[in-house]
């Protein structure tokens, strides 16, 4: 299975649908649980949320990379941006933070079919892989995302 366009917007596309499956799934209590602990306590709805945010980071540094550009700053800092994150985001609902993984997921499978091959070799920075290609990124929102199911998967009870 080559990393075509095609391919990676594909599995964007069936991923981010098992995603909102999971999610919808969710109890009130499970929503709560918490699955992360060491940065202050990280819940399902956390989780979702930085989802949300990261996305729609990505797509801005994406873009950047597609349109020539370095991709993120040198000086991106991952933690303070997913706290930031996390309290803009801390009083919207989990029925809202579901609408909004869903829209920024189809802008995701958007922009990734809009690409061609030669853009998947653009290179540029990445905020936790470095240099790397576009292809190699987009692999990484939907990879990104199973990492947190499955500790999702632990803990949900």
């Amino acid at each position: 299975m080559p990393d075509t366009p095609t391919f990676l917007a594909e599995k964007l596309k069936t991923e981010g649908e098992k995603m909102y499956a999971f999610f919808t799934a969710l109890s009130p209590d499970q929503w709560q649980q918490t699955v992360y602990g060491e940065e202050g306590p990280w819940t399902a709805r956390s989780i979702l949320a930085h989802f949300v945010s990261a996305e729609h980071g990505f797509l801005k540094i994406f873009a950047s990379i597609r349109d020539g550009g370095p991709g993120a700053s040198d000086d991106f800092d991952i933690d303070r941006f997913n706290a930031s994150q996390q309290a803009k985001l801390a009083e919207i609902t989990s029925a809202e933070l579901l609408a909004r993984y869903v829209l920024t997921r189809a802008q995701m499978v958007e922009f990734a079919t809009g690409l061609d091959e030669a853009d998947l070799q653009k290179t540029g920075r990445h905020p936790a892989l470095g240099i790397t290609s576009l292809g190699e990124m987009l692999k990484m929102v939907y990879l990104h995302n199973i990492m947190h199911l499955r500790d999702l998967k632990k803990v949900i009870v």
